[in-house]
């Protein structure tokens, strides 16, 4: 599952970047396998399990930023993710989640508008 949804997070990113080159969008480094040393250092560095894939780092529409989750078509948030996405909305920020690059380009373009 991981693999599809790091495709789909690949090609939307090579998309934004090519519509938006001056906007802020990043990935947050969350998921994939590392040793227990460097996932060590990276929780004392601060990644937080549950938080989104991307934030587009852009206050629009009353929001602070946009943050996206990336999930397959049958994809299921886990409960710290929907722990996050809770806390994110609580805090003024929007959050989504999506399943294709179609969904994607709507709530970026829409979000910009």
């Amino acid at each position: 599952m991981r693999k599809l949804e790091s495709k789909l997070q690949i090609a939307c990113i090579k998309w934004f970047r090519l519509q938006y080159p001056n906007l802020v969008l990043f990935a947050c480094p969350n998921g994939g396998f590392r040793n227990l040393r460097e996932a060590s250092i990276m929780k004392a560095e601060g990644v937080t399990a549950g938080v989104a894939d991307v934030i587009l780092l852009v206050a629009k529409n009353g929001y602070n930023s946009l943050c996206i989750e990336f999930k397959t078509e049958k994809g299921k948030q886990t409960t710290l993710q929907k722990e996050w996405q809770k806390e994110a909305e609580n805090n003024g920020n929007k959050y989504v989640v999506c399943r294709n690059f179609e969904d994607f380009r709507n709530e970026i373009t829409s979000y910009l508008r």
